[in-house]
């Protein structure tokens, strides 16, 4: 079996737990370093007193099964149509707001989540889980491509040898990272980097009624981050240590990523708080690394991905 010949197929469940039977035709996800796993799994020791030493097999309590790989970020190719991306994004906690001919805007959600089902095709073998919930971060670097990571957990379903599907992918390309309009706290910064992750945490609580063991899997809470790094200035041009003592909220902003609708997109943490920096370098120029809490605005905005 060989690697990357793998398919992934994801979809948006209506009940929580209930296969929706994605299709390779309009559910695939074109994926980087995909790789499947089990989580969680229960094997239970067995120690009775006996005359022998030895020990007598463990048995099998039920297990997870988790799903990991990468995604370029790229819109669909015509503004206020959902990306490629959207169904697995909504299923790490992130709302889903469409405006017709225009955009498609996801932020963070503190209900009403949704949940997916993965088909995951390795060479010949399909792994399904159901109920599947992620977690998402993003590397934006300068000169490539913008990527999401992700890992969802769920329940395994079945492992069965099927042949690979004929999947559909879109045909348009993501915009390379130049020519990019960001701005930190109302300045022009000299970024390489910016990558943020939405700490998403995850319950996976027991239930002796379910056949794994595991009931509904849910998102129970989140911690935005990020961090990038920005040459540094005099005192008197900006100041990050006073920012930092004082704790003030700065927003930061991609700008606009790509030049043609509907595939164009924009990645913004309005009440970024620094909460570590460091000195770097790039080629002898002295940078500041910075990480930060990404705090809400108003309520469940602390990150937003606009595609337009």
């Amino acid at each position: 079996m060989l690697n990357h010949r793998t398919i992934v197929l994801i979809k948006n469940e209506v009940t929580y737990n209930v296969d929706p039977v994605p299709v390779a035709a309009s559910n695939a996800v074109l994926v980087e370093n995909p790789q499947w796993s089990f989580s969680d799994a229960r094997m239970n020791d067995r120690a009775p007193a006996r005359v022998s030493q030895g020990k007598l097999k463990p048995l099998y309590g039920g297990t997870l099964v988790q799903f990991t790989f990468e995604a370029e970020v790229k819109g669909s190719g015509a503004a206020g149509t959902a990306p490629e991306l959207g169904q697995a994004l909504q299923a790490c906690g992130l709302s889903e707001t469409i405006v017709a001919a225009t955009s498609v805007t996801y932020k963070p959600a503190s209900s009403a989540q949704k949940s997916c089902t993965i088909y995951f095709f390795k060479d010949g073998k399909r792994i399904i889980g159901t109920g599947c919930v992620g977690m998402v971060s993003g590397s934006l670097q300068i000169g490539s491509y913008a990527k999401f990571s992700f890992t969802f957990v769920g329940h395994l379903v079945s492992e069965a040898d099927i042949a690979l599907p004929t999947a559909t992918y879109l045909a348009n390309t993501p915009p390379v990272l130049i020519g990019v309009p960001f701005v930190v706290d109302s300045r022009t910064p000299a970024l390489t980097k910016l990558d943020f992750d939405l700490g998403i945490e995850i319950a996976k609580p027991s239930n002796i009624v379910a056949a794994d063991g595991f009931g509904q899997l849910q998102i129970t809470g989140r911690k935005v981050s990020c961090s990038f790094d920005d040459e540094d200035v005099l005192v008197a041009t900006y100041n990050w240590l006073s920012k930092w003592q004082l704790g003030t909220a700065i927003s930061l902003t991609t700008g606009v990523i790509g030049s043609v609708a509907g595939n164009r997109f924009a990645v913004t943490l309005p009440a970024v708080t620094y909460t570590e920096q460091s000195q770097g370098d790039k080629s002898g120029i002295v940078t500041r690394e910075i990480s930060g809490h990404a705090a809400e605005s108003t309520t469940d905005d602390e990150i937003s991905i606009a595609f337009t």
